[in-house]
């Protein structure tokens, strides 16, 4: 995957213009299948840089309760990879932000991960995250993605070695998305004293962009490591606004 793809651009250009890129984070179908496509029009126009959309699934074992019945809301609507990928199919060049479906396995699986390649890449998706898809799994469909113009962005934490995390370098991913807590998403418990020195690590060890995700719900939070973060990631704190019947504008202006 070329290290420069849309991904990379995307955060590029926004550390050229001087801030940190935006990435927020939408379970498919939420907060119902009638709005979400509007709720994804009026991010990209507030300025998302890039849009993660959740695949919904029953056992998600890195969400915390927020993203978990929020997605288990879309499942109960039956929002399904096919409604997401025709959905897309339908909107992409309206969109400006570049497009990143987070989802577990086995979603991708049952559809088939040949099929999800062709009809994402062919769908103007730009990236996949699949938290449980371990490198060592995930590289017989390394060649898939790259071929269909998907980078795969790792997950990496607080306790991942620097040794595992070149290892995951070499795969030239669009990003890499650094976990800011050791549990679920969605944790509000400060700054990890950690977080600095594994910033640092991430820094050395990968030639992309780093994007913090994982609890963020404002500035504050990044007040000691800004220099070392070039795009945030927020979910959790986006569904709570979102389920209060509150305006995407008015939450994306808070991180301007």
């Amino acid at each position: 995957m070329n290290s420069e793809n849309i991904l990379t651009r995307r955060i590029n250009q926004a550390g050229r213009e001087g801030r940190k890129a935006l990435i927020p984070f939408v379970p498919a179908g939420f907060p119902d299948k009638n709005v979400f496509w509007d709720i994804i029009m009026e991010l990209d126009g507030a300025g998302a840089d890039i849009i993660e959309i959740g695949v919904p699934f029953s056992d998600p074992v890195a969400d915390g309760p927020v993203v978990e019945n929020a997605s288990i809301r879309c499942l109960e609507q039956g929002v399904k990879l096919s409604w997401i990928i025709e959905g897309l199919r339908q909107r992409r060049k309206k969109i400006n932000a570049g497009i990143v479906l987070m989802g577990y396995f086995n979603p991708f699986l049952q559809y088939g991960l040949k099929k999800i390649a062709a009809d994402a890449g062919e769908a103007g998706v730009n990236g996949l995250i699949i938290p449980d898809l371990i490198l060592e799994e995930a590289r017989p469909y390394l060649r898939l993605f790259e071929d269909n113009e998907l980078s795969f962005v790792p997950l990496v934490g607080l306790n991942t070695p620097k040794e595992r995390m070149i290892e995951y370098s070499l795969i030239t991913p669009g990003f890499v998305y650094l976990v800011s807590v050791l549990g679920i998403t969605g944790t509000k418990s400060g700054v990890n004293p950690l977080l600095r020195t594994k910033l640092e690590e991430v820094k050395e060890s990968f030639n992309c962009p780093v994007a913090l995700g994982f609890g963020l719900s404002s500035w504050e939070q990044l007040d000691t490591i800004t220099d070392l973060v070039d795009a945030v990631v927020f979910g959790s704190a986006l569904i709570e606004h979102l389920d209060k019947g509150k305006k995407v504008k008015d939450f994306m202006k808070g991180w301007k």
